[in-house]
């Protein structure tokens, strides 16, 4: 239940998920829940030894098996709700990308807010998220209130084709413009009316 999967990502997620990653400049890129690493690998691909990649992963094993394995990213073991702290901690100010492995179903409401609005806090306006759900669960209660919580954080929600590659099939979330915290909650009142 706190790796929330029953098989690692495989390689066609990764593709997409890891897509916004920029392949020029020197970004700084958060990888949220590695976990074993698929979107890792992914995301050192794209970056070819340019920018930060910062891999925060609760999971001490993994974090120590995730060390050893990509040796040019930053591993550190936390909470993702405590992003911000963890980036001031580097003296970064934000992340041009943040991509998610976290298994947002077996979040609770509140952890899925304190890692969403860290998330939100650290990126710029330019700046993109991603994440994914597995289709077999979209219409359930957990996932569809990950959605909502996207969109009160989110100006722009994109929904991928589903990657029927990966087992099981599932589809990425793709998160631009986040919403200011002072605009925020006026969002989620007007999404409650509709």
């Amino acid at each position: 239940m706190t790796v929330g999967a029953v098989a690692p990502s495989g390689p066609a997620l990764s593709e997409v998920v890891t897509a916004p990653v920029p392949r020029t400049g020197a970004p700084v890129v958060v990888e949220l829940g590695p976990g074993t690493g698929p979107f890792t690998g992914a995301i050192q691909k794209r970056l070819a030894g340019r920018g930060r990649h910062i891999a925060v992963e609760l999971n001490p094993r993994f974090s120590d098996e995730l060390a050893v394995r990509y040796p040019a990213v930053d591993v550190v073991t936390a909470n993702a709700a405590d992003l911000g702290e963890v980036l001031a901690a580097r003296e970064i100010h934000h992340a041009e990308v943040v991509v998610s492995g976290l298994p947002w179903a077996a979040f609770a409401e509140r952890q899925q807010q304190d890692v969403l609005s860290a998330v939100a806090g650290v990126l710029p306006p330019h700046g993109v998220f991603t994440t994914f759900a597995y289709v077999h669960a979209r219409w359930a209660p957990p996932a569809r209130r990950l959605l909502r919580s996207l969109r009160s954080q989110f100006d722009e929600v994109v929904i991928s084709r589903t990657v029927w590659a990966n087992v099981p099939p599932a589809l990425v979330y793709v998160c631009r413009r986040p919403i200011p915290l002072s605009e925020a909650p006026a969002l989620v009142e007007a999404q409650a009316v509709q």
